[in-house]
């Protein structure tokens, strides 16, 4: 299995290798779409991606993704970069520069129910999800045998309220020795503490089964039942120190009624939580999502 996915990413590396990618906030004002096309141009690079969105052209936030091929690109990436501060300075941009064949290194983390875990495996194995998935880590034993299937290093790290600093402080050694580039919680079902979030701002996806900001914290499909509610949904967002209410990525919905009871909800959930996950991932991976105070952009 281990070399059919090595196969894909091979691939993907040599097609992609001099593909880039471009991205810029900065206060909307003229000339930036003309001033980073024309510094593009004039580095040989083509433009084959670009959007744009603007929160209020007079005065406003100006957000920017362009997507490029260079000849050699990895050679001139470096000397891209630096030339490229005259122009981020001069319109007080933050802008990075992000390289489709250096595949970011992630990290699952997962407890007892398996579903989104699985998604991205089934994802990754097809090639369907370009990354290097390093590790996984989970506070139970039920996901080892199908992640060491993977050929993916499986680390079982007990974690309750008790010792939460202490597994914390082995899961954050993991991260580094691995060189973790994004964390997924796939269904982790423990709360990270805010020295953890703090090491990974804007770096950890979680899934949450609710259409957020509805039915917040545990037993969301239980709370939804007894409301009687006809649409349920699940909400993808990057972690932060309040609960739930970090900058949501991607949310989806199915409608329901009278007649799903909670465990039919929760059927009908596992699917949505699985596609809203990967899908939510998979824009992370390809840069194009940026962040807006606790809102997210998402160019896809």
């Amino acid at each position: 299995m281990k070399s059919h996915i090595e196969q894909h990413v091979t691939s993907y590396k040599e097609k992609y290798k001099n593909r880039g990618r471009l991205l810029i906030s900065c206060s909307d004002q003229p000339g930036i779409v003309s001033a980073v096309s024309t510094f593009l141009f004039e580095q040989g690079a083509n433009i084959v991606e670009s959007s744009q969105h603007s929160t209020n052209p007079e005065g406003g936030t100006f957000f920017i993704r362009f997507e490029f091929e260079c000849d050699r690109l990895d050679e001139k990436g470096p000397a891209m970069e630096e030339a490229f501060q005259s122009i981020a300075e001069s319109f007080s941009m933050e802008a990075k520069f992000t390289y489709a064949h250096r595949l970011k290194r992630t990290a699952v983390f997962v407890s007892k129910e398996l579903h989104c875990l699985l998604e991205l495996l089934w994802a990754w194995e097809s090639g369907d999800l370009m990354s290097d998935i390093a590790v996984v880590v989970s506070n139970h034993e039920d996901a080892r045998e199908v992640v060491e299937s993977f050929g993916i290093p499986f680390y079982h790290i007990s974690a309750t309220k008790e010792i939460r600093a202490e597994a914390e402080a082995q899961q954050l050694q993991l991260l580094k020795d691995y060189n973790i580039d994004l964390i997924i919680l796939a269904r982790y079902m423990q709360i990270l503490t805010p020295t953890f979030v703090a090491e990974n701002p804007y770096r950890i996806i979680n899934i949450h089964h609710s259409f957020l900001p509805a039915f917040i914290g545990a037993k969301p499909y239980e709370r939804a039942y007894k409301r009687g509610v006809k649409l349920i949904g699940a909400t993808s967002h990057y972690v932060t120190d309040d609960l739930d209410e970090g900058p949501i990525i991607e949310q989806d919905i199915e409608r329901v009624n009278h007649r799903d009871d909670a465990e039919e909800l929760k059927k009908k959930g596992r699917l949505i939580e699985r596609t809203v996950l990967a899908r939510a991932v998979k824009w992370h991976l390809e840069d194009r999502i940026l962040v807006y105070g606790n809102r997210t952009i998402v160019f896809n």
